[in-house]
């Protein structure tokens, strides 16, 4: 049995509106071992968006139980959350999330800047992070000036600035054309085989899911399928 990286108990996650109180999430239970390759599907409003607030400690569960490397989340104030985020989670997001005033190298950096690393280290980084990406010669390019399939790749080396176990894309191909789609896909498989991430990734298409060793399905705040995919990273 793998190391477990994350556990979920009975997970609640309950939205009032003021008038009306809906259920995203309905005490559900997972665990997920590091070194996973996960998928997450499910139609929008599933409770899949959800879920991986939570997991990325961008949000708290109503009731339940969270433990990210055996330590109950649910205790931690937003300080610790904060800074649980920096170094153990690297976000990967639909919309990029890139600065737009800035190039590719100073968005990749910008991590490692609240992780207090010295502007020397940063930079030596950000470099060799583009380069794995396949973007070394476009460091210096603005966010205009590339294709949306290279400001997701910048988008996942800056996810990987501060050496995080955990990577959590959220949509990552939803920009995407069919091919970039491919490409990102093919990245976000060489880090989880070669690299050791556990890569978990929020999708609604199926064929994105098949690149994972893991498909997670969700309706209606509850988890209605967990199926593998391939041999590699049962336990």
């Amino acid at each position: 049995m793998t190391h477990e990286i994350i556990k979920i108990e009975g997970m609640t996650k309950v939205y009032d509106t003021g008038e009306i109180q809906v259920a995203a999430l309905n005490s559900i239970d997972l665990t997920i071992h590091k070194g996973e390759f996960i998928s997450i599907m499910g139609a929008s409003g599933s409770g899949k968006s959800t879920l991986m607030n939570i997991l990325g400690c961008l949000d708290r569960p109503t009731s339940g139980h969270y433990y990210l490397e055996g330590v109950d989340v649910m205790e931690k104030s937003d300080n610790e959350l904060s800074a649980v985020r920096n170094k153990k989670i690297g976000f990967v997001f639909q919309s990029f999330n890139l600065i737009s005033r800035t190039s590719a190298l100073k968005n990749v950096e910008l991590p490692m800047i609240y992780g207090k690393i010295g502007a020397e280290e940063r930079k030596e980084r950000a470099l060799e992070l583009l380069k794995n990406v396949g973007l070394a010669d476009r460091s210096h390019h603005m966010p205009n000036e590339l294709s949306g399939g290279q400001k997701q790749r910048v988008a996942i080396a800056r996810a990987l600035a501060n050496k995080p176990q955990i990577i959590l894309a959220d949509e990552p191909t939803g920009n995407l054309d069919s091919q970039s789609s491919v490409e990102i896909m093919e990245i976000f498989t060489q880090l989880n085989r070669k690299e050791g991430n556990t890569v978990i990734i929020v999708t609604h298409e199926r064929d994105i899911a098949e690149f994972t060793d893991r498909i997670i399905t969700f309706k209606d705040g509850n988890i209605i399928r967990d199926e593998y995919t391939r041999e590699v990273g049962q336990c």
